[in-house]
Formats: C-alpha cells, structure tokens, sequence
C-alpha cells in the first residue's frame, strides 16, 4: 500500500469516526429529546423507537432501530453498489447506532425551532461529509441508490417519498407542531448537505493537467464519459497544457477527482453546474451494459 492509498483510507477512517459522532450528537442532544425526526432511515429509526415506547409500552433505543434496519440494506447494497461504498456506509450507522446507545440523552436545546435547526446542521455536515469522502450514512443512501439502479427513478425523489411519510406518521401520531418542526430539520439538513457535497446530478469538470494522455487513460479505465480536449496555454507561465471537458454524474465526482489527482497531484479541476443536457449521458445501466459488451468482444479477441 503506497503513501496516497494509506492516506486516503486514513482520512476515511477519521471521517467516518468523526460524522457518526456528529450523527450521534444531533439524534440523542437535540431531535429525540424534543420529538423532532430526522430525515432518511434515522427519521424511521427515531418512529420506530417511539411507537414502541408508545403502543407497545417497550424501551428500545434508536440505535438498535438504525443497526437493525441497516443490516439488510447493507446486504443490498454490497449485492447492488459495490463493497466499498457498502462497508464503509455500513460501519459509519453502525458506529452511529453504537454511539447513540452510550451517549446519554439530555436537551441541551428546551427552544423545538433550535433544536431542529442545529439537528437538522448536525445531521447535513455528517452526511455532507460522508459523501464528500465516497460513501454515505447507510439506510436511505443505500436504498436510494439500489431503486435508482433498478428502476431509474431519481434519488431526490425516493428519499422526499420517504421524508414525507415521517412527517406526516409524526403530524396524526405526536403533533403538527413537532411535525413543522421535524420539516425545518430535514430543510437545514439538505442545504447543508448541499454546501458540502454537490447536490446536483450532473456536473461539468475541466481538468488543466500536463499528463492528458495519462489522465485520459485512467478516466476511460473507471469512467465511461465522454472526454472533449482542449489545448491551452498559462498566462502566467506560457507553459503549454491540455484542458479536458467532460460531464459526470454527482456520484462519479469523488471517483473522478481521485482518480485524476492520482496521476497527475498537480491537475487543476474546476467544477460547473450542469442546468441541461442534449445528447447521449449514460446512466448507470447504460453504462453496465457497455461494460459487458466491451468484456464479452475482449473475450471474443
């Protein structure tokens, strides 16, 4: 294992310790003890510790909900998405669960609209940042993903059908009030997530790089994305480079800056929004499909 994979899977490892403590943090200091629900499989985890609590007269904590919801959704995913993702999404609501158990709840917000909204930031940086470094808090990602593959709905509807669901069991069962209240965490939430990590499905990167050749390659090898190469030139230095163009989807950007940033650490990569498309973006099956063709013809060869 060489320096920059160690390092990378080091910063992995801090972050995953450190968004499950904040994860833990915002569940057991500010939602559950105002009745306010997160968003996601926490938000199902928090309903679900509730109604047995409420209807069964039974004290079992969230994070034996967030551990028992995620274990079948992590066997998905590594069927579905792949190991990495998988393993490291699962450890993080696995720690999460752990940490929710230990940490004692106490109200350190008495205000429900502080207490959302600082819940509602708490949980977004922990999920920003777990996407930001290539895998996610578990449960809702995963199944999002995994429905999106398998039946190309879009991934910001599933996870509104879901956090629509939680606010209204929380409006008929608890209180509309708590129900408001649950609406403004998950909204600070997704804008923190968004100021973090790119909310938007596609993206535009150009990448100034004096190894384009190479860049090209190991792009090619993970990726298949269309690449536009563009001469160019420092107006500065009047050294001679290459600008590649190409648009990715929001979940191909750490794969794609990895992977540039391993062959050339110096590369220039500045990111755009993408508002529209006009021509071929392969999905995710598309673009499986073209990787079965291109083994099966190497085969052939």
């Amino acid at each position: 294992m060489n320096k920059r994979v160690f390092l990378e899977y080091f910063t992995k490892i801090i972050v995953l310790i450190g968004t499950a403590i904040i994860e833990a943090v915002a569940l057991n200091e500010f939602l559950i003890p105002n009745n306010i629900f997160s968003g996601g499989f926490n938000g199902v985890a928090q309903l679900s510790s509730w109604a047995a609590e409420t209807l069964l007269n039974v004290h079992i904590s969230t994070g034996i909900f967030i551990l028992t919801l995620n274990v079948p959704i992590a066997l998905i995913g590594w069927l579905k998405i792949g190991p990495q993702f998988t393993v490291f999404s699962f450890i993080n609501s696995f720690l999460t669960s752990i940490l929710t158990l230990i940490l004692p709840i106490s109200q350190v917000a008495n205000n429900s609209l502080l207490a959302s909204l600082f819940g509602g930031v708490l949980v977004g940086a922990g999920s920003g940042l777990t996407f930001k470094y290539g895998f996610s808090t578990g449960g809702m990602d995963i199944v999002a993903m995994v429905v999106q593959k398998t039946t190309g709905k879009s991934i910001g509807s599933i996870t509104m059908s879901i956090n629509m669901v939680i606010v209204a069991i929380a409006g008929l069962n608890i209180g509309w009030n708590n129900a408001l209240y649950t609406i403004i965490g998950i909204y600070a939430t997704s804008r923190v997530i968004d100021t973090i990590h790119t909310r938007h499905q596609k993206l535009t990167a150009f990448i100034v790089t004096d190894m384009a050749e190479e860049v090209i390659r190991a792009l090619h090898a993970e990726l298949i994305r269309g690449i536009t190469i563009m001469p160019s030139q420092g107006a500065y230095t009047r050294q001679e480079s290459k600008t590649l163009m190409m648009v990715i989807s929001r979940y191909e950007l750490y794969q794609m800056e990895h992977i540039v940033k391993e062959i050339d650490h110096d590369a220039f990569i500045n990111l755009v929004n993408t508002v529209n498309l006009s021509g071929n973006f392969w999905d995710e099956d598309a673009q499986q499909q073209i990787r079965k063709n291109v083994q099966v013809n190497g085969i052939k060869q």
